[in-house]
């Protein structure tokens, strides 16, 4: 007897009736995806599921252990938080390339080997551009089309990694890799493309503000967190993400402060925040490993938040520079408050999220022997 699916083919099966359907019906089907979704992962046991050959490959499409499970659930909260903010529209296309991005996503970290994780990138990749291109302006359509070339490119860049990997090792498991040759090499290039490793950054601020107020709040749940989530897999303990996350964690400030568009702020933000996460990673210590994947828990519930206060605002003003606003707190409330527990979160302010999972890495990176690290993380 069946019981449990593969988690991303609920998101796939749903997005196919909310492309078909309209009004409350619609409504209900989105909300239900990630409810399902999550009952259904209660359901999956530990261990490789879901296998099925192909040539002389078994791919592994759900492997279930206490990282991918984590990443998994993180992932079905976001989608639900997303859906819910977006409700009040009514665009086919939006709706259901947000659930395949989201199933891409969930179906990326289930991976268990090489090229069922390529499958998924590549997804990942082609329906977060429709979700950008799905707010039919010019500038939108021009920024989806620069983001599908670089998200199709580190694509191309991992398959070049693992079929070289396979060749040389006969595997294509995706478990630790480390640095050591040209295909960890590649691979390590295309995980810190989507990573926004520093120069490798600007498809992010380029195209995550030109979605709609909706699609921009789905964009910042997956993306970068899978690829967190698959350094955290394959590169843990690999010292040269010390030195490129503390840089992640220090040079967009400088970018933010000096920018005028808020949702654009908020994207440099996401790779400062980014990397703590990947400071921790490379740390390899079970403090700093908890610290970067607590972080990316939360910083995917505050970031939205943030994000979900700049759409209400782009929403009810028609406008989102910041010298084009002020004194909203009279007229938005409600939306001020949720700011300032977002905001609140992302500075570290105790007894918010933020400051317990930045104090984990960055006591982590001092205890390791790294005080250079440490001081430019507490800068940050």
């Amino acid at each position: 007897m069946i019981t449990s699916f593969p988690p991303f083919l609920i998101f796939f099966l749903g997005a196919i009736l909310a492309s078909m359907t309209f009004g409350r019906t619609r409504s209900i089907i989105l909300l239900a995806v990630p409810v399902l979704g999550a009952l259904n992962l209660m359901q999956l046991g530990d261990g490789l599921q879901f296998q099925v050959q192909l040539f002389d490959y078994t791919l592994t499409l759900v492997r279930v252990d206490k990282l991918s499970f984590l990443f998994g659930l993180l992932f079905h909260i976001a989608t639900l938080l997303g859906i819910i903010f977006a409700l009040h529209t009514d665009d086919r296309l939006e709706s259901s390339s947000g659930l395949i991005y989201a199933g891409s996503a969930i179906g990326a970290v289930f991976a268990g080997d090489l090229i069922t994780l390529f499958i998924f990138w590549e997804l990942l990749a082609v329906s977060s551009a429709f979700l950008i291109m799905a707010r039919r302006t010019e500038k939108s359509l021009r920024a989806g089309m620069r983001y599908l070339i670089i998200q199709v490119l580190s694509g191309v860049i991992l398959l070049a990694g693992v079929l070289i990997w396979s060749y040389e090792t006969g595997s294509i498991a995706f478990d630790y890799i480390g640095l050591d040759g040209m295909a960890s090499w590649l691979i390590f290039l295309a995980f810190g493309i989507k990573c926004c490793f520093p120069f490798l950054h600007n498809w992010l601020t380029d195209a995550y503000p030109e979605a709609s107020p909706t699609g921009t709040v789905i964009l910042s749940a997956f993306s970068t967190k899978l690829a967190v989530y698959a350094l955290a897999r394959a590169f843990p303990g690999t010292e040269l993400l010390v030195y490129i996350g503390a840089t992640m964690a220090m040079f967009p400030i400088f970018f933010a402060v000096i920018e005028n568009d808020l949702r654009r702020v908020l994207a440099y933000s996401l790779i400062n925040q980014l990397g703590f996460m990947v400071v921790g990673i490379g740390l390899g210590t079970a403090l700093a490993i908890n610290g970067a994947v607590s972080h990316a828990f939360a910083h995917v519930i505050y970031k939205g938040l943030l994000f979900m206060s700049m759409g209400a605002v782009l929403h009810r003003t028609g406008k989102i520079n910041g010298s084009d606003l002020g004194g909203l707190y009279k007229s938005m409330p409600w939306t001020t408050t949720f700011c300032i527990v977002g905001a609140a979160s992302i500075s570290a302010f105790p007894l918010f999220s933020g400051f317990i999972a930045k104090s984990m890495v960055i006591t982590a990176a001092l205890s390791e022997g790294y005080p250079i690290v440490w001081m430019a993380l507490l800068f940050a």
